[in-house]
């Protein structure tokens, strides 16, 4: 019996728990660069990319061959036992790329949600403080401690009780909503006037484009807003780049573009083209301010997913996928404007480089989200051969994270087949 999507539907119901959501009713087969291929044998564009883990596309050959190549010589030791090279050498080159003028460190793991753990902990341990402040909107990974971090309870933490304490829930800018920086910077304000002193804080997190949120940028004067707030009180600034990382907002890491360097940075996704590896970048002195054993995993900083990410930097340099990833973010843009002045429902297009949005409204001038047409659009677009995302505070963005690696064809296509969404919805 062959298998099907349905027939498989059916196991995974069976065996899977149903807190593992599944946002298309597909299984994949086989996939290359920015085209999957279900186990019924139809092909789909992938404007998803694994949610942003796949900007060198699915399969990259240079990546594939140096997985190969390390599966001749070492899976598995554990780098706390017996070291490798490939580890040291990622952490060079993620050294010399993350922004700020001074010495740095890096420690890589396995998950997004792992990487800002550490960071967190890294905080603490050089500021002997316990708070944490974070954002309206901001998602930062399922864990407890990421979870508390994580500005949206449903479905993250629904039913759970509870989060740890010590964080702080500062108001994330957003000028469409009319919350301006000096909004969120008077919340940081009176989080330090009602509930916790500055001395209290280690640190403040921030992604510089909100994923889950709703893919917002942050504006450059917030972040050296906070800069100059974290400089004063002796806090530390942590950039969580786990999915504006690796090329997607057309500079390596988004705060290239934000006019200050963080103290700390966390990566993870497109960083190894697939595979699970992630980390924290930061301040050499801050990132030694955890004793021998404190920091590290079983699996953290796989030979296999070091020598994925290795391969990742190199196809970056040799295929100019950052300027890529600008081209990618313009051609996309102007497209779905010309469909936004079709269609007065949608109240916003932005990207920063290809990190792209579409927001969507019940009516023309109307700031009342639209979650049920961006959930049609999503459905109806799968239903064409396109496969989307939606985010969102209210589930009313649509997201776009193509592999960088698209021809310019298919790109074209998946515009066609959203505006012909949106007309249906007519």
């Amino acid at each position: 019996m062959s298998k099907t999507n349905e027939s498989l539907m059916q196991r995974r119901v069976a065996a899977v728990p149903r807190g593992v959501g599944q946002i298309h009713p597909i299984f994949a087969d086989s996939a290359k660069n920015a085209t999957v291929t279900d186990v019924e044998g139809r092909e789909f564009i992938d404007f998803a990319g694994g949610i942003a883990v796949l900007n060198t596309g699915h399969l990259h050959p240079k990546v594939i061959a140096a997985v190969q190549e390390q599966l001749t010589k070492v899976t598995h030791t554990c780098f706390q036992v017996l070291a490798y090279e490939p580890y040291v050498e990622l952490c060079e080159k993620i050294n010399a790329r993350v922004p700020g003028d001074f010495a740095k460190k890096t420690l890589l793991v396995t998950t997004g949600s792992e990487a800002v753990e550490n960071a967190v902990k890294i905080a603490r341990a050089a500021t002997g403080r316990a708070g944490v402040i974070a954002f309206t909107g901001g998602y930062h990974g399922r864990t407890m401690m990421t979870l508390g971090l994580t500005g949206k309870v449903v479905p993250y933490s629904a039913g759970m009780g509870l989060m740890p304490g010590g964080i702080f829930r500062a108001i994330f800018p957003n000028e469409l909503h009319g919350v301006s920086v000096e909004d969120s910077i008077a919340s940081i304000e009176r989080i330090f006037k009602n509930d916790a002193e500055p001395r209290d804080i280690a640190a403040i997190i921030i992604e510089p484009v909100q994923g889950e949120g709703g893919f917002i940028p942050a504006p450059k004067e917030l972040m050296k807003r906070l800069r100059a707030l974290c400089d004063q009180h002796g806090i530390l600034l942590i950039a969580d780049e786990v999915q504006t990382g690796a090329g997607r907002t057309g500079t390596f890491f988004a705060m290239e573009q934000m006019g200050v360097a963080p103290d700390l940075t966390t990566f993870a996704k497109s960083i190894a083209g697939g595979f699970p590896l992630a980390g924290v970048c930061g301040k050499a002195e801050y990132m030694d301010a955890i004793a021998p054993g404190g920091l590290g995993g079983t699996y953290a900083g796989s030979p296999i997913a070091c020598a994925a990410a290795l391969a990742v930097i190199e196809v970056f340099e040799e295929e100019k996928l950052l300027e890529r990833s600008q081209e990618v973010g313009e051609r996309l843009v102007a497209g779905l404007r010309k469909i936004q002045d079709k269609h007065p429902i949608i109240g916003d297009v932005r990207a920063l480089g290809s990190m792209i949005a579409v927001e969507v409204f019940d009516k023309a001038g109307s700031h009342t989200p639209n979650a049920a047409a961006v959930a049609s659009v999503v459905a109806k677009a799968r239903d064409k051969g396109l496969i989307l995302l939606s985010c969102g505070t209210y589930g009313n963005v649509l997201r776009v994270l193509v592999p960088l690696t698209a021809p310019n064809e298919q790109l074209d296509k998946g515009l066609a087949i959203i505006e012909e969404c949106f007309a249906e919805l007519a």
